[in-house]
């Protein structure tokens, strides 16, 4: 019996409409993106920038995320098993000899965009906003980038709370009375909620973001928010990882995680735009 641990087995669906299943996962998205575009609205009507440009950049980061972080899943963590089910990697479907998806397609299940890694996410979202500000050239890309953090960082608080739905993701035993079992996943014993604690930390990195944007001068240094970002929330995250499950049991033995190894070239970039020298004047260029 433990008496400090939280049994853990909610139902992962919202809501069912025939063969479609609204998950709290991909509610906790819908969340963050609507949060998101809210918060850079009041940015942009800040700095006087027309919000004709807000809805494609919503449509770019949408986009780069979900599709970054579904290739962060495939190629950093689980090639071996979709290069032999390639039909998988772009749609929320999944092989199942005892299924039938829509009630004619036999040998498939409908399973939402399950299976997404957060370096990937960040990949795609960098990679967009360079495509994003080659073709809407009103601030430089740096600009937008010491911008988009901030609701990024929100964001990523909501996306734990889906993992935490999920079961997924999940802590190594506590091998105490404290923790949370997850039932869904089989276990008996609890678990660092590791999810949770990222949750939780990301709300300390938006704040941190929130303020040095909104009070300070930092955001006319450009680069320095967006050095900010990528130092706080991977060093978190490799943080984290000593005490997450290894997403691949044949690298629990690693040095580092895969995560963690991950987490390292973007602490490095951080560091660098925090602390080069910049001209403050470049910041609206639109070369």
């Amino acid at each position: 019996m433990h008496l400090l641990s939280i049994n853990w087995n909610p139902s992962e669906v919202l809501l069912n409409l025939g063969p479609i299943q609204i998950r709290y996962y991909s509610l906790m998205f819908i969340i963050a993106f609507s949060l998101g575009y809210y918060i850079m609205t009041k940015i942009y009507k800040a700095e006087d920038v027309p919000l004709k440009y807000l809805d494609s950049l919503f449509m770019y980061t949408v986009i780069a995320t979900l599709l970054g972080a579904r290739l962060g899943e495939v190629f950093f963590y689980n090639w071996e098993y979709y290069q032999n089910h390639l039909v998988e990697i772009l749609l929320p479907i999944k092989e199942d000899a005892n299924a039938s998806l829509f009630g004619f397609i036999d040998g498939y299940k409908f399973t939402g965009f399950a299976g997404l890694a957060s370096h990937g996410a960040a990949i795609g979202i960098i990679t967009a906003m360079y495509l994003y500000r080659r073709k809407y050239k009103y601030k430089s890309l740096l600009w937008i980038l010491d911008r988009i953090v901030i609701p990024v960082a929100i964001g990523g608080v909501f996306v734990r709370i889906g993992n935490f739905f999920n079961s997924e993701i999940v802590g190594k035993y506590t091998n105490s009375d404290f923790g949370v079992v997850f039932q869904a996943n089989g276990d008996t014993l609890p678990r660092h909620p590791a999810q949770l604690y990222e949750a939780f930390c990301y709300i300390f990195v938006f704040i941190i973001l929130w303020y040095t944007y909104w009070k300070t001068d930092k955001k006319h240094k450009p680069g320095y928010i967006f050095g900010l970002f990528l130092v706080m929330l991977w060093t978190i995250r490799f943080l984290v990882e000593f005490v997450k499950k290894a997403q691949i049991e044949a690298r629990e033995d690693w040095l580092l995680l895969t995560g963690q190894w991950l987490s390292i070239p973007f602490i490095i970039l951080g560091f660098y735009f925090m602390f080069r020298k910049t001209d403050t004047n470049t910041t609206t260029a639109t070369s």
